[in-house]
């Protein structure tokens, strides 16, 4: 395959059905017609000599190929788009400066190892401190500048800070394959029949598929409550058990734990991540690069 004759075109298309597991998804995402979208995998499937997705229950499931060439791919767009965007004003390549930069399991698993791979081939010199907590648990670290950004799926309802909502999600649920109660599709008598591991409550607002449940009267039985999402495939993967969690998680669980991603039997409204820093930041030149290029990932992801 000669690279200075292949459509870079084709890796976008590539990139947006590997990340949303349907051709109608994938075109909306692009902004493509579907016959558009289906038309440029076929050339791409040509191009490979690999089927690349093949149609499962739940979408266009991913070959051994297109999984091994997803990450270089999304690396290399990655590499395109910023070196198309970037400002200029600070001279990141020769910085080697710290930032701090609070986030929770879903920006570590989803958003920070993309970042910070792209980060180190642009801005090598920059150095990142990751702290766990929720932006919401750090309003003074935030104002006193110890923390730079806070990524949180709430805002900080005050006046001195920003709150820029990077992306949204949606849930779905992993089973281990074969599971005995599950056919093709998770019906909502099997989701009321399973024992599911959950999150141990964050806040004191209930959580989302438990608040769509007490609407009709329903409740989940939830066997085991852990503090992490990291550990709810690895107790999936061994049990009988569900787990319900943000679908970029889910996705990425599903493939590297062996699991079997579900839609949930009911209706759940996306929800937002959001990026959170001070207003003594606005005019920072190197806080502003770094906000705007995790902006820009957070919106391709």
């Amino acid at each position: 395959m000669n690279p200075r004759s292949f459509d870079l075109n084709l890796l976008r298309v590539f990139d947006a059905i590997y990340l949303e597991r349907g051709i109608s998804r994938a075109a909306e995402r692009l902004h493509l017609s579907q016959p558009a979208v289906s038309n440029a995998l076929a050339r791409l499937r040509e191009r490979v000599q690999d089927p690349l997705f093949e149609r499962g229950a739940e979408g266009m499931v991913p070959t051994p190929r297109a999984k091994t060439m997803a990450e270089p791919i999304r690396q290399a767009l990655d590499l395109i788009d910023q070196g198309l965007r970037t400002r200029h004003e600070f001279d990141y390549s020769r910085s080697t400066r710290s930032f701090v930069i609070a986030v929770e399991d879903y920006g570590e698993n989803i958003i920070l190892p993309r970042f910070l791979n792209w980060l180190a081939q642009v801005a090598p010199g920059i150095r990142i401190t990751i702290r766990p907590e929720p932006g919401t648990q750090l309003r003074e670290e935030l104002r006193a500048g110890q923390v730079d950004l806070a990524l949180d799926y709430f805002v900080l309802g005050m006046d001195d800070f920003r709150n820029h909502c990077v992306m949204t999600d949606t849930l779905l649920s992993l089973a281990r394959h074969e599971h005995p109660d599950i056919a093709e599709r998770l019906s909502l008598d099997a989701f009321l029949k399973a024992r599911h591991v959950a999150l141990i409550p964050r806040s004191k607002t209930m959580p989302m598929i438990d608040l769509a449940l007490a609407k009709r009267g329903l409740q989940r039985h939830i066997a085991v409550q852990v503090p992490h999402f990291q550990s709810m495939p690895v107790i999936v993967q061994g049990t009988n058990m569900l787990c319900s969690l943000p679908k970029r998680m889910a996705m990425l669980y599903a493939d590297h734990f062996g699991l079997q991603p579900y839609v949930l039997p009911l209706r759940i409204p996306r929800f937002p991540v959001y990026l959170i820093w001070h207003q003594s930041a606005d005019g920072d030149m190197a806080h502003r690069w770094l906000r705007e290029a995790l902006i820009d990932l957070c919106q391709r992801l």
